[in-house]
């Protein structure tokens, strides 16, 4: 990956305006956010840029308002939350361009922190219109991104502006950047990689990429079935692409080619039904009946992946090995997570995890503290995973 530019790189920032992205698409209900992680993440890029005597104007979006104004989608009530969790004053800005975001920004001193108005009001935000980011450039004196779960779209807000100004990452940005590079980028070898979730359609790109970069993939949840079932083996009901059989074969025999290990369940968890602690059994996978789904991958299973982290000393995770929201078929995700962030926080291993799914699972698994890294940043994450350009990112590129 070639280097970005840090916040640190930037002189002469009192009585600068710096323009900073943020995710600032936070649940809010009755007028409250009743999760502030996201604002949290910005504390340290903020105050950075502030203690350095800049003004700081936040430019964010909040749901899909489509190019309209509207009341329910301001981001008024999060001005006031993030105030909270900052400990200082936010003001507020009714537009993010022109004579009022000018005159919100000019009403603040040096250190001064300002969000602006949803950037999504404006039609042309999405389309990266070139008017549109010619009169938001003219708000700053410089831009900071800091918004990596936004980097996969090339809006004003995340790419324009960073053609048209001095472009930096913002900390929650480089965190990820560092990240994903020690992850994929450059990683010590041997690479692990995880992958489940339900279905192979939603992930033909991320598995074609990984078998090609990484040196072994565990597949797990759903989408093994479909690779099982393309072996041949009998999946009864469960959940299964049969129509992407040969897709299956062909990532397999890529991987051959590269060098890269599949592993797939030996053993699973089957029940009649999917409902919480259904009856259940755990076999082989050639004995899988007709009525039976296949809901979690067995402590057979289980065992060859830890056997695979000995051997990494890279991991990167995305999607759970089983029906995990549901008891008790989260038990090969808990065990596995618990197994990965045991030997991370030993220093055994870089552990890199993120989808929204994973993130979830992580969490019940009580372990995303211990993870080495942890991205929240769901579309961006999974992109980059599949090896496909991020807008967003390469505008940051020195």
């Amino acid at each position: 990956m070639a280097e970005f530019k840090r916040i640190e790189d930037a002189d002469g920032l009192t009585g600068q305006t710096a323009l900073v992205r943020v995710d600032f698409n936070v649940p809010v209900a009755n007028g409250k956010v009743t999760d502030d992680t996201r604002l949290r993440s910005a504390v340290d890029t903020v105050t950075s840029l502030s203690g350095k005597g800049a003004k700081v104007a936040l430019l964010a979006h909040f749901g899909r308002p489509k190019g309209e104004k509207k009341p329910e989608l301001s981001l008024k009530p999060v001005a006031e939350a993030f105030a909270g969790v900052l400990g200082a004053p936010v003001a507020f800005a009714e537009d993010c361009v022109g004579e009022v975001a000018e005159n919100a920004i000019a009403s603040i001193q040096g250190g001064g922190v300002v969000l602006l108005e949803n950037t999504r009001f404006h039609a042309g935000e999405e389309k990266n219109d070139d008017a549109l980011a010619d009169e938001m450039a003219k708000l700053g004196d410089l831009y900071v991104n800091d918004a990596f779960s936004a980097a996969h779209r090339a809006h004003v807000s995340t790419e324009g502006l960073a053609r048209r100004l001095p472009a930096y990452a913002g900390r929650s940005m480089e965190r990820e950047l560092d990240a994903l590079e020690k992850a994929l980028g450059n990683p010590q070898r041997p690479v692990l990689a995880v992958v489940g979730g339900a279905k192979v359609s939603t992930k033909i790109d991320l598995l074609k990429n990984l078998v090609s970069r990484v040196d072994a993939l565990a597949i797990g949840g759903g989408m093994a079935n479909t690779f099982l079932a393309a072996r041949g083996h009998p999946v009864g009901k469960s959940l299964c692409e049969h129509d992407l059989a040969e897709t299956c074969r062909e990532i397999e025999a890529n991987a051959k080619d590269a060098g890269c290990d599949i592993i797939l369940p030996q053993d699973v968890v089957v029940a009649k039904e999917f409902a919480a602690n259904a009856p259940h059994r755990t076999c082989n996978i050639g004995e899988v009946a007709e009525d039976e789904m296949i809901l979690d991958a067995g402590p057979q299973t289980v065992g060859l992946v830890v056997i695979a982290m000995d051997a990494a000393k890279t991991l990167v995770w995305n999607g759970p090995l089983g029906a995990f929201e549901t008891e008790p078929f989260d038990k090969a995700t808990v065990d596995a997570a618990r197994a990965a962030a045991e030997r991370a926080k030993a220093g055994k291993l870089i552990a890199v995890a993120g989808g929204g799914d994973t993130v979830a699972a992580l969490n019940h698994a009580g372990v995303a503290d211990d993870f080495s890294f942890v991205s929240t940043a769901g579309g961006a994450f999974l992109e980059w995973m599949e090896g496909k350009t991020l807008p967003g990112v390469e505008a940051l590129k020195g």
